[in-house]
């Protein structure tokens, strides 16, 4: 039976992989470098940290990663608190109130900084819905490695059998699957060119995983 649902943050909840594109960008600019959009794609998912390391080995930079992160992390504050077209996903809302009616534990596994997840989930009045908010900022590794879903299982008390995740990305399907944990697909518009393959159900609506329909596969 299903009794815990692990949701990742950005692109599943709200629409904030445009704002964090912005964010890159301009960080970009900040160090001036120039990163293609393949390379790009292949970052959603991962903590911050993680891709500011990347771009220091790639580009060869001498600047430490810190510095690539405050300065993305700076731009991203300014554009969260003033770009009016930053909305939760159509139909998240819905969907993490007919799971929280239906007595079902939410838990939050993102890789975005616990600094950004308050912001989204005091912006969006979030917090009495989930028993538990999971930063892959304050963790060893990133997604892909399934380490934040691991620990999402352990502070839901369930096995792993009675969780399910929803992801957008490549990275956090990987992990999703990695940790072998059912993984539901989210075909997100804003992200791009993601692997959908290893995800056990693709959907691109979240009507189609309402309780009424994802309770019947875990009977």
């Amino acid at each position: 039976m299903l009794k815990a649902v692990i949701f990742d943050m950005d692109g599943v909840i709200v629409n904030s992989e445009p704002l964090h594109h912005k964010a890159y960008l301009h960080m970009f600019d900040d160090f001036n470098l120039n990163v293609p959009n393949k390379l790009y794609e292949s970052f959603t998912g991962k903590s911050t940290l993680t891709i500011c390391k990347e771009l220091c080995e790639l580009f060869k930079l001498k600047n430490n990663p810190t510095d690539l992160v405050k300065s993305k992390r700076k731009h991203f504050k300014f554009i969260f608190e003033n770009d009016t077209s930053f909305k939760m996903i159509k139909g998240a809302r819905e969907l993490i109130e007919d799971y929280f009616s239906n007595n079902l534990k939410l838990i939050l596994a993102s890789s975005a900084s616990m600094s950004t997840i308050n912001r989204v989930f005091k912006k969006f009045d979030l917090d009495n819905f989930f028993t538990a908010k999971i930063s892959g900022a304050d963790l060893k590794e990133s997604k892909p490695d399934p380490e934040i879903f691991l620990k999402a299982v352990k502070i839901s008390g369930f096995s792993k059998k009675e969780c399910i995740v929803i992801e957008d990305s490549t990275n956090g399907i990987i992990a999703a699957n990695s940790a072998e944990i059912f993984c539901i697909g989210y075909k997100s518009e804003n992200s791009k060119n993601q692997d959908y393959s290893l995800a056990d159900l693709v959907i691109s609506d979240f009507t189609q995983i309402s309780w009424k329909n994802i309770s019947k596969k875990f009977k």
